[in-house]
């Protein structure tokens, strides 16, 4: 898999968050990309495609109404 630059990558942060605590979710071509909204030079996670979609939906199923 190739390592995807965070710099390349269009970042989409969600309608939920607020200004002190939220991720932001990429989606290059390979795999899921999740990282720190306030830190955006910093680490970022690669997750699978599957494995995102899947933890996604988790979260969404949960998410207050």
């Amino acid at each position: 898999m190739r390592t995807a630059q965070p710099q390349s990558l269009s970042w989409r942060k969600s309608s939920w968050s607020n200004p002190n605590d939220c991720v932001e979710l990429a989606w290059p071509s390979e795999a899921g990309a999740v990282r720190d909204s306030k830190n955006a030079d910093g680490p970022m996670l690669l997750v699978d495609r599957a494995g995102l979609t899947g933890l996604v939906a988790w979260v969404s199923s949960r998410a207050p109404a």
